[in-house]
């Protein structure tokens, strides 16, 4: 039984994200992701005549031998969204928790995916699968899809995005746009990440708290780690501890974006509790320019 709380949040977030798929978001996805009327549909090495403009530079650096991007023409797109909801995105210092943030980033995206009347997914994890829906369309499947998101209460206590990535490469045979959503506390899951970019058009949404990069000052407090149990107690009065806790978050930050880089994987960072749609958009801005030069 759903409350009244979370139905109320449900349609909050259902009118919500409507509306703004309905603005600016959805004429930069619409050009972005529907501009050429081609999709990438696999990677192989490359032979003599082949448009070298489709050369994939960096699956080429990294195996030493040229590959090239395979596209078909495409008048309809099928988009993925990877929520993970995970413990450590029950999470926020700010107006909610990563967890909201994350699932309605998930509900726009979804639904500026079918206001271009695309097929839109949803795979919802943890240290395993905790759901899926197939690729649908329609409104009411976005209903649908954001009150699992927002209500499914987890078997698993970790996160395995490279398990989840191999699960979506089996169920998605077909190239998808696939949105992976994510706070990426996870084991080592390049190798997943590689294979899965050079099938589909994946792109990853990091969702961070600013209290996990800058440690406010509140004197001694108690932190847990959501997915070990491991408690430790700090005093964030005290300079020193708060320098070392900001350099610790910066760094797994930096390791972060150096990963996507290598593996040739869209990134946007986005800050949990603030206006995420500027930041979507002018990414989505800045993605097509580029894929145009």
């Amino acid at each position: 039984m759903i409350s009244s709380e979370i139905l109320k949040q449900i349609r909050r977030i259902h009118l919500v994200s409507s509306r703004m798929a309905t603005s600016s978001l959805a004429g930069e996805y619409h050009s972005l992701f529907k501009g050429k009327g081609v999709v990438f549909e696999e990677l192989r090495e490359y032979q003599p005549g082949d448009d070298v403009r489709n050369i994939d530079w960096n699956v080429t650096a990294r195996s030493s031998r040229p590959f090239v991007r395979q596209f078909v023409e495409e008048r309809e797109l099928t988009v993925l969204i990877m929520l993970d909801i995970s413990p450590s995105l029950s999470f926020g210092t700010g107006r909610c928790l990563k967890s909201r943030t994350a699932a309605e980033v998930a509900a726009l995206l979804a639904g500026a995916a079918l206001r271009n009347n695309d097929k839109v997914g949803l795979l919802l994890f943890t240290d395993r699968i905790e759901r899926y829906l197939p690729p649908k369309k329609g409104d009411r499947y976005l209903f649908k899809m954001i009150r699992e998101a927002l209500c499914l209460q987890p078997v698993g206590r970790g996160t395995d995005i490279s398990g989840a990535l191999e699960y979506m490469n089996r169920v998605m045979k077909r190239s998808a746009v696939v949105f992976l959503i994510s706070d990426f506390t996870s084991p080592e899951f390049s190798l997943s990440l590689t294979r899965s970019q050079a099938r589909h058009d994946l792109v990853a949404v990091t969702i961070t708290d600013p209290a996990e990069i800058n440690l406010p000052e509140v004197g001694l407090i108690r932190l847990e780690e959501p997915e070990t149990g491991v408690k430790v107690m700090i005093d964030t009065d005290d300079p020193a501890v708060r320098r070392r806790y900001h350099r610790n978050g910066t760094l797994r930050r930096e390791a972060r974006r150096a990963l996507f880089r290598s593996t040739g994987t869209d990134l946007v960072e986005l800050v949990s509790g603030s206006s995420y749609l500027q930041t979507l958009v002018d990414f989505f801005r800045k993605r097509g320019r580029r894929l145009r030069r």
